[in-house]
């Protein structure tokens, strides 16, 4: 998905649902992590989109909280 994309999909979603996404992302993160110790990840580029969708849906949160 495209980042455009998967920020109006964020903005359309409210806290609790963005609270489940956030969870899920942090869960991968920790999947992918655990994988790249046991050289098990062949894409590790992907570490790095992750950790940066969390920073995105951190950040929508945010701006919620705000408005």
């Amino acid at each position: 998905m495209k980042t455009k994309e998967f920020r109006e999909d964020l903005r359309s979603k409210n806290v609790d649902e963005l609270n489940a996404e956030l969870v899920a992302a942090k869960k991968e993160l920790f999947n992918l992590r655990f994988q790249n110790a046991t050289n098990q990840l062949d894409n590790t580029s992907r570490i790095k989109e992750v950790r940066r969708n969390i920073a995105r849906i951190q950040s929508i949160m945010t701006e919620k909280a705000n408005a």
